[in-house]
C-alpha cells in the first residue's frame, strides 16, 4: 500500500481563521499558506490536484520549517519540487488557510478575549533567556485602553496568519497614530501591500516584515518617507532589491537583513565605481547570520558616511583589513584634489565580527586603523580562542588601541593597563629576534607600550646576587578553589616564581590544598572576560601565559 499523503486533523481552539470541513477554499501556486489554526505553521503551495491511489484534491506544500514527508514526490512520482528532503507534504484544502487581513488581525489580537491558557502562556525573557511570566494587572482598563485602537502606538501582528492589508483607509482610520508595527512571520509576499500600509500610516516610523517570504517584483513603491527602521530577517532579500527599495527609504536610519543568504553585495553602477551610495542617514546596517566570506564585499559599504554601527556576527569571513582613502574629486572640474581623500569608515565605532573564521593576527591589527571604531566583537572566531591556538582577552586588548568594549564587556582602563603589561611581559619572553622590523611586523604595538610603561628589557644584572634575582622575578597570585569535589577553601595568595610551568603549579596546588586522589585543572580568571581561560599547557610559564601580580587562578577537578 502506497504511504499516505499527509492528512492532518486540527484543532480550531486557536484558530485565527477556522475552517469548517465543508468549506473548500481556493488556492493557487506559489500562494503562502498555513495550517488552519497553527498560523506559525507556513508554506508555500506548490501543486494542487489528484495525488495516484487517493480520492480527491490535494495540495502539494513546501514547508519553511522542513517540517514534511517528502520533496515532492511520492511512490514514485513527482508533484513538485519542494527545498528539502522533508519539507513537503500533502494536505487536505480544509485544513489549509490563505491568511486574513491586517484589520482582522488587529481585531484578533488587541480587541479578542484572550483565553486562560493563551495567559498561561504568555512570559517575557530575562535577561539569563529565561521564561518569566507575565501577569494581567488591571486587565479591564488595559483591554478597555486597548479597545481605543487611536491611542495604540505600537502593536505587534506576529504570526496571524496575514496574508492582505484589507483596506488601507480602514486601516488609518482605526490606528491613525501608529508609530511601531510587527508584521513578523505572516503570509505578505506582495511589495505593493506594504506601501498601501506605510502611506495610511503617515507616523509609521518602525516597520518589521522579518518571515515573510517577500516577492522579488519591487516596484511602484511609494517613498515611504517616515520610516527610520525597518526590519527584514529571513525574507528571501537579494542586494537588488535592496538597492531598488532604498530609494524609498530617504529617511531609514536602521536597516536589519539578517538570514538573507547574502553572499555578494552588487552596488548600483555609478561615479564612485563598486560602493554603495545613499542611505545618507543609515548608522546600523545589520548583516548577521548570512553567507558572506569576502572582505571586500564589506568594503563597499566603507563610502556610507552615517555608517557608525555595522553587524557581522555568524557569517564565512576569514580576513579583514583597512582600505585605502578614495581620493576626492572636485565637484566642478571632475579632478582629484591634491592630498585630499574620503576615509573609509569614518564614523563607524560599532563592529561586530563574533563566529566568523577569522584566524590571522593582521586581521585583528587592522581594526587600529579604523578612525573611530571602540567597540569590537570577535568571540567565536580561531583568532580569539585560546583552544584553537588564538589569543587570549588580554592579548586582544593590548593589540587593540582604542577598543572601550570588546566581546560585549567594558575595557576599564585598569583592565587596559594590566592588559598592556602583561602582553609586553609575555612578548619579552618569547622574542628570538632583535630585529625592529620583524619585532614591528609581529607585534605592532610592543615598542609603543613598553616604552608607555616604562618597561625596560628583562635581563640579568651582573652586581646582582642569586637571591636577589629570585625576588625580583616572584609574581603575587591568587589561587581559589572551585571543584565540587575539593570542598571549600579559603583562597590563598602564593609568591611564585615568574619561570613556574603549569605542570609544576598543578603539583604544587596538591600540596597547597592537600589534594590526595584529585587531580587538579587550571583556569586563569581575566577580568571583563565571560569566562575563564583553560591553562592545558603544561611546558607554558606563568610569564609565557601573560600572568603577572595579582592575577586569580581558579583550580578545579579533572573530569
Amino acid at each position: 500500500m502506497p504511504d499516505t499523503p499527509e492528512i492532518l486533523h486540527i484543532s480550531a481552539t486557536n484558530a485565527v481563521e477556522p475552517i469548517s470541513s465543508n468549506e473548500k477554499p481556493s488556492f493557487k501556486i506559489d500562494q503562502r499558506v498555513h495550517i488552519a489554526g497553527d498560523p506559525r505553521r507556513t508554506g508555500t503551495v506548490k501543486y494542487i490536484g489528484p495525488v495516484e491511489g487517493y480520492s480527491g484534491i490535494w495540495v502539494g506544500v513546501d514547508w519553511d520549517n522542513c517540517d514534511g514527508k517528502h520533496d515532492g514526490s511520492l511512490n514514485g512520482i513527482r508533484y513538485f519540487m519542494a527545498h528539502g528532503e522533508k519539507s513537503g507534504s500533502f494536505v487536505r484544502p480544509q485544513n489549509l488557510s490563505g491568511g486574513i487581513s491586517l484589520l482582522d488581525a488587529l481585531n484578533f489580537r488587541y480587541r479578542g478575549n484572550s483565553t486562560k491558557e493563551e495567559e498561561d502562556e504568555m512570559y517575557v525573557l530575562s535577561a539569563r533567556n529565561n521564561r518569566v511570566a507575565i501577569q494581567l494587572v488591571g486587565k479591564d482598563k488595559l483591554q478597555e485602553k486597548l479597545n481605543r485602537f487611536e491611542e495604540l502606538l505600537g502593536v505587534s501582528l506576529s504570526y496571524l496568519g496575514i496574508s492582505s492589508t484589507g483596506s488601507p483607509q480602514q486601516i488609518k482610520a482605526a490606528v491613525p497614530n501608529l508609530k511601531l508595527l510587527d508584521l513578523t512571520g505572516n503570509l505578505l509576499t506582495e511589495w505593493k501591500d506594504v506601501g498601501a500600509i506605510c502611506e495610511e500610516l503617515a507616523a509609521l516610523e518602525v516597520l518589521n516584515l522579518s518571515n515573510n517570504v517577500m516577492t522579488h517584483d519591487i516596484t511602484d513603491l511609494p517613498l515611504l518617507k517616515n520610516i527610520r527602521i525597518l526590519v527584514l530577517n529571513n525574507c528571501g532579500m537579494t542586494w537588488d532589491q535592496v538597492e531598488i527599495l532604498k530609494h524609498s527609504l530617504p529617511a531609514v536610519e536602521e536597516l536589519h537583513l539578517m538570514e538573507n543568504n547574502l553572499r555578494t553585495i552588487m552596488p548600483e553602477p555609478s561615479a564612485a565605481g563598486t560602493y554603495v551610495e545613499g542611505f545618507d542617514l543609515l548608522r546600523l546596517l545589520n548583516l548577521e547570520d548570512n553567507c558572506i566570506d569576502m572582505w571586500d564585499e564589506i568594503v563597499k559599504f566603507s563610502q556610507l558616511r552615517s555608517l557608525q554601527q555595522l553587524h557581522l556576527n555568524k557569517n564565512n569571513l576569514k580576513h579583514i583589513f583597512y582600505p585605502k582613502c578614495i581620493p576626492r574629486c572636485d565637484s566642478l572640474t571632475g579632478n582629484e584634489m591634491q592630498g585630499k581623500g574620503i576615509k573609509p569608515f569614518e564614523n563607524l565605532q560599532c563592529l561586530l565580527l563574533g563566529g566568523n573564521k577569522i584566524e590571522d593576527l593582521e586581521s585583528v591589527d587592522s581594526l587600529n586603523f579604523f578612525p573611530s571604531l571602540k567597540d569590537v566583537r570577535l568571540s567565536d572566531n580561531p583568532v580569539a580562542d585560546p583552544g584553537k591556538g588564538g589569543i587570549p582577552r588580554f592579548v586582544s586588548i593590548a593589540r587593540l588601541a582604542k577598543v572601550q568594549i570588546l566581546n560585549g564587556s567594558e575595557v576599564s582602563l585598569r583592565e587596559r593597563k594590566e592588559s598592556e603589561i602583561r602582553y609586553v611581559r609575555l612578548v619579552l619572553s618569547k622574542l628570538q629576534s632583535d630585529n625592529p622590523e620583524e619585532i614591528k611586523r609581529l607585534h605592532p604595538r610592543f615598542t609603543e607600550l613598553k616604552e608607555l610603561h616604562g618597561i625596560e628589557d628583562e635581563k640579568p644584572s651582573a652586581g646582582k646576587s642569586g637571591p636577589q634575582k629570585m625576588a625580583s622575578g616572584l609574581l603575587s597570585i591568587t589561587l581559589k578553589c572551585v571543584g565540587a569535589s575539593i570542598g571549600e577553601k579559603p583562597p590563598i595568595i602564593k609568591k611564585l616564581p615568574a619561570a613556574t610551568t603549569v605542570g609544576k603549579l598543578k603539583a604544587l596546588c596538591e600540596s597547597f590544598f592537600k589534594l590526595k586522589s584529585i587531580k587538579p585543572k587550571l583556569f586563569l580568571q581575566e577580568e571583563g572576560s565571560p569566562l575563564p581561560l583553560l591553562l592545558d599547557d603544561e611546558m607554558a610559564s606563568l610569564t609565557e601565559l601573560g600572568i603577572g601580580t595579582g592575577s586569580t587562578i581558579l583550580v578545579d577537578e579533572e573530569s
